[in-house]
């Protein structure tokens, strides 16, 4: 394996120029895809990086339960500075998990709380909450997907942006994009240099949603009025974790794209662009990245296997 089992945690560096790029040249669905993939499949290779050089820290502890045969000098010389680097992966992985298990518990914890705020309302699609705070937000799962939103918001738009307001919750619902947040978040836990394409996903699949809320409505100028008078008006969802029509994603830029022409549909950038090199870079960091693991994953067990007796 030698120092390559080390690519997948920095190879993540490779994907920040796609970020930014992404937000301003591809379409939000096909940039939300694009980073959204490319953070789990780096995310999860440089989590198999650890696992693989934890096996190689754990195997010096006294007392381990592993094989004695996992400790050879065969093994520890597959990784690089094996005493230092295979202890300093203990902690790290258990730090990984304990991160992403606690954004699993928090996301499911909401959107229980969510749900059950909303008992005994009527099983409708919108439920219209007396509140004289204004804000609306997507939920989905439970009986199922609903639009909540309040009295104040709505009495703070016009006709048509409520139907802006509306078109751009049943967006969110239609095209998951709390999976797509869910995964983004879920991979900068597992390593903090995903962090801007987490930010980046945050932001795109918002600007997805605006763009279909535009194309619902047939005004893509009522639908950035709707965002700037509900951006003006809203004090965010009553938890973090739920995305709102207002809340998410810098509200100017959201704002300035839905009054310029509606960006072009196609779903891979050519070659020769800017994004289409920091595009194809990415895709082949995370390419390098799953086949470093791979080849790292596969050459420890085959040392294992022959270390180990039979």
């Amino acid at each position: 394996m030698g120092v390559f089992v080390f690519l997948p945690l920095v190879l993540p560096l490779t994907a920040w120029p796609v970020a930014r790029l992404a937000e301003q040249h591809l379409h939000p669905r096909a940039a939300t895809r694009l980073l959204t993939g490319v953070a789990v499949v780096m995310a999860v290779c440089s989590t198999v990086c650890l696992a693989l050089v934890m096996v190689v820290g754990t195997a010096q502890l006294p007392g381990n339960p592993l094989p004695d045969g996992w400790s050879d000098p065969e093994v520890r010389a597959a990784v690089p500075y094996d005493e230092v680097v295979g202890k300093a992966a203990i902690p790290a992985l258990c730090v990984v998990l304990a991160a992403c298990g606690r954004t699993l518990r928090r996301h499911g914890r909401v959107r229980r709380r969510a749900h059950r705020a909303l008992a005994g309302l009527p099983e409708t699609e919108v439920a219209v909450l007396p509140d004289g705070v204004p804000y609306a937000y997507a939920l989905p799962g439970g009986r199922r997907d609903r639009v909540v939103v309040t009295t104040a918001l709505l009495d703070s738009l016009e006709p048509a942006e409520r139907r802006a307001l509306f078109a751009h919750e049943r967006a969110h619902l239609t095209g998951r994009h709390h999976r797509f947040l869910l995964a983004a978040r879920l991979a900068a836990q597992a390593n903090p240099f995903l962090r801007p394409l987490r930010t980046a996903v945050s932001y795109t699949t918002e600007r997805w949603a605006d763009e279909e809320a535009a194309q619902v409505v047939g005004s893509r100028r009522t639908v950035a009025y709707a965002i700037g008078k509900a951006a003006l008006v809203s004090r965010g969802t009553p938890v973090a974790t739920l995305a709102g029509f207002a809340a998410a994603g810098p509200v100017p830029r959201r704002v300035a794209a839905l009054l310029r022409p509606a960006p072009a549909g196609r779903s891979w950038p050519s070659l020769f662009t800017s994004v289409g090199l920091a595009a194809w870079g990415a895709a082949v960091g995370a390419a390098v990245s799953a086949m470093s693991s791979a080849n790292a994953a596969v050459t420890m067990v085959l040392i294992l296997y022959a270390a180990t007796p039979l």
